[in-house]
């Protein structure tokens, strides 16, 4: 069947999550790069220990506690201005370049974002960007009370938009969801950022693996889940020759 609806995961796939790295860096000197990637490597833990516990709290409070958890464990003192700056960010990340070009190219089908972002999280972060013009729905997973990659979280794509599975490409960045949205039975098209080759380049040429690498390595190859996405691209730009 032909694809009715292109859906896209939000951080780190339309928004740059490394974006946060600039006001990190500016509110803790010298700490920037270790807090941006433990926060966000702590922040998709909860998500899935939050879901396992089925004690749920939304993408708001998560954020927030992952990155406290994150200054405490680097001993970093901080009042609640310097907090609450960092945590702003999160609502002007960074489109990637090529994001709303993208968007635009892919009309007339159906365009959303299924995010584990709260609703006001993005809300403001697709309004600030712009891309609600663009978008004909943002859906978060707050509406089933669980995080992706729970079934339940890819059962709103159609519950929204009107749409079987396989009438549907899904679009992210991050393996674990690639692998979630393919286990759930969507077509789905992961944007291989990092390739194996720059990886393992990059972990062999320097005794000191930056924060940065250990993040790549964790979180940007794709897993060993058994579930291999249908497309396999290395930027946003390239989802129109197959959508």
């Amino acid at each position: 069947m032909s694809i009715k609806a292109v859906v896209f995961d939000a951080y780190g796939t339309l928004y740059d999550i490394q974006s946060v790295a600039d006001v990190t860096e500016d509110a803790f000197p010298g700490y920037g790069a270790i807090i941006t990637q433990v926060w966000r490597l702590k922040q998709l833990e909860y998500t899935w220990l939050r879901s396992l516990m089925q004690r749920y709290q939304d993408f708001d409070a998560i954020t927030r506690d992952s990155l406290a958890y994150t200054l405490r464990v680097l001993g970093l003192a901080y009042d609640h201005e310097t907090f609450e700056r960092v945590i702003e960010k999160y609502l002007h990340l960074d489109l990637y370049p090529d994001a709303a070009e993208t968007l635009a190219t892919l009309r007339p089908r159906k365009l959303a974002i299924l995010s584990n972002g709260s609703p006001d999280m993005l809300n403001a972060l697709v309004r600030n960007s712009g891309l609600d013009a663009l978008l004909d729905a943002t859906i978060s997973v707050d509406a089933k009370q669980v995080f992706k990659p729970s079934p339940q979280a890819y059962e709103l794509i159609g519950e929204v938009l009107g749409t079987a599975p396989d009438e549907v490409l899904f679009v992210s960045s991050n393996p674990w969801d690639a692998a979630g949205a393919k286990s759930f039975g969507l077509k789905v098209a992961w944007i291989e950022r990092v390739t194996p080759d720059a990886m393992a380049l990059a972990c062999v040429e320097t005794e000191l693996v930056a924060p940065l690498t250990m993040f790549r390595a964790i979180r940007t190859q794709m897993d060993e889940l058994g579930f291999a996405p249908d497309h396999r691209v290395r930027a946003l730009s390239e989802l129109p020759r197959i959508a």
